[in-house]
């Protein structure tokens, strides 16, 4: 049976605002629908116009890749990108389909549907960092056992991809970049789905149905589009996402299974599905809970100390205790893994009982040690701290509590109390990485404190950017008014003390001053006027 073309195209509208057609070259041929309310032409105006013309920079390469990754019969999308502003004067976004019909010498048809503008990653290209990812899957699960949609969770590995990169020219690095982040993104949900995890990982949530090898086979087509790479192998593998499991298995399951994949790659065992994945989980969690419990409670960690130094008469300050576990460079994967099981409580007290005792030995030392934002809430913790302070008289007044943003503070009020205890009994308290978390500026607004860090972020740029230099200006001069000092992290060169000194800060730490080291030491040897007046100094806290 023959269908009328009018028929068919009813059929279209039903599902989509606006109909167009794109060559081969790019070049709108065809289209019918609301233009003018979508695009801000009309229907003849957009005819012979770049289809690109008309797409928000960040996300042609999103587009892009839908064009260049069908083949023939095949349909991709829909995935949410957002329409340059034009004659509307606002941007506006859309759901975008396309189709590749054999018969149609090489024109895609596309069908644009008015969509809710996508959440994307802060990442390049908009890719999401890790722990977005891990919280966007969570919520896509669960949106999906109400609509009923099939997903599955997708690890691609792109071996040798970094290395082959770096042979080419910067721009044509650049573009790669920004062409497999679009493609990753087309392949996603909605566009907007998909994790840069480490060097050549990449993770992605999309529908279920299509295999592994077909979407390595056409990512490799559309890198192999935008650069001549060599030396390259693409693998995939994914878990279906249905089941019974809990939004608090899901979370487990899913960050167990990106961690073995951030390890193994692909050539690891990933589980089939969901359900595997959570067993797995559950067994990984109780073998790393009880190792990590037995690590606190034997004290199978070490200390290590980073110099803070007084910017303005460059003394030696205190010390910030830092925790190791055996020779892993960065703590903060077991850090992670001792809040996710609830034993952060018992490795903050830990830590704060090592620093404690080096106190005891050290009359002139101070020293700062890292508390979660769980831990400040329990009155057990504080209880336990106080009682330690008043038995150890000699290093009172010599203790810092630095609070860290890695875990969110839910009872502010609570917290404050527990903070006044801790500073009546003679301890200073400071906010960690102001900046970093999307509550410092609360944090800041109901706790009472002694010192505000600025996250590193912040003092790398600080150097480069106008920008930079307003926020810590202005930071510093809100901390004095509420008389609280500052102190800026990753200070590396004399350029960036300068610029933190020019901006009013009152201590910094980082590599210029020295790294974290097995015993406290002084700052690293410097010239000049002001380091010549670090040379035996030693600060009080005020």
């Amino acid at each position: 049976m023959q269908i009328a073309p009018h028929r068919l195209l009813g059929f279209a509208f039903a599902i989509a605002d606006l109909l167009i057609e794109v060559g081969p070259d790019g070049k709108i041929t065809f289209a019918v629908g609301a233009a003018a309310v979508l695009a801000g032409d009309g229907e003849r105006q957009l005819i012979g116009r770049s289809f690109m013309d008309y797409i928000e920079p960040d996300d042609q390469d999103l587009v892009w890749a839908l064009i260049n990754g069908a083949e023939g019969g095949q349909r991709q999308g829909p995935a949410v990108a957002r329409l340059a502003v034009g004659a509307a004067k606002t941007a506006r976004a859309f759901a975008i389909s396309i189709c590749k019909l054999p018969q149609n010498d090489g024109a895609i048809s596309c069908a644009l549907v008015r969509a809710a503008a996508p959440k994307l990653g802060t990442g390049e290209g908009g890719l999401h960092e890790r722990g977005d990812f891990e919280g966007m899957t969570r919520t896509l699960f669960e949106t999906s056992r109400t609509t009923g949609e099939e997903l599955e969770l997708s690890f691609v590995e792109m071996d040798g991809l970094t290395k082959a990169a770096k042979a080419l020219p910067p721009q044509t690095q650049t573009k790669l970049n920004s062409r497999i982040a679009g493609a990753l993104r087309a392949q996603s949900h909605g566009g907007a789905a998909a994790a840069k995890l480490d060097d050549d990982r990449y993770a992605l949530v999309r529908a279920a149905g299509e295999s592994a090898e077909a979407l390595t086979e056409r990512l490799g087509k559309l890198i192999s589009l935008t650069a001549d790479v060599q030396g390259v192998n693409l693998a995939a593998s994914s878990i279906a996402l249905n089941g019974d499991a809990s939004a608090s298995q899901i979370v487990r399951a899913v960050r167990h299974a990106l961690d073995d994949f951030i390890e193994a790659g692909v050539s690891g065992v990933v589980p089939g599905n969901l359900q595997d994945a959570v067993t797995a989980s559950v067994r990984n969690t109780l073998k790393k809970a009880s190792a990590l419990g037995a690590m606190v409670t034997e004290r199978r960690f070490k200390l290590v100390y980073q110099p803070v130094v007084n910017l303005a008469s460059g003394g030696l300050h205190h010390h910030e205790v830092l925790v190791r576990f055996g020779e892993e460079e960065s703590p903060f994967p077991m850090i992670r893994m001792a809040e996710e099981l609830d034993l952060i409580e018992a490795l903050d007290y830990a830590v704060f009982e090592r620093a404690s005792e080096e106190l005891d030995g050290h009359n002139k030392l101070r020293l700062a040690v890292n508390i979660s934002g769980r831990t400040i809430t329990s009155p057990e913790f504080i209880k336990k701290v106080t009682t330690l302070a008043k038995a150890k008289k000699s290093w009172t007044g010599r203790m810092m509590f630095e609070l860290t943003e890695s875990a969110h503070i839910d009872d502010l009020a609570l917290a404050d109390k527990h903070i006044q205890v801790l500073r009546e009994h003679g301890c200073l308290v400071c906010l960690d990485d102001f900046g970093a978390g999307a509550a410092s500026l609360a944090y800041l607004q109901q706790l009472r404190l002694d010192v505000v860090k600025i996250d590193g972020r912040y003092i790398r740029e600080l150097q480069h950017g106008k920008r930079e230099a307003t926020f810590i200006r202005h930071l510093v001069q809100m901390c004095g008014d509420l008389g609280v000092k500052t102190l800026a992290e990753m200070v590396e060169t004399p350029q960036i003390e300068d610029a933190v000194r020019r901006a009013g800060v009152d201590f910094a730490q980082g590599f210029l001053y020295g790294a974290a080291a097995d015993v406290p030491s002084q700052p690293a040897a410097r010239t000049g006027p002001v380091a010549a007046r670090r040379v035996g100094a030693v600060e009080s806290w005020g």
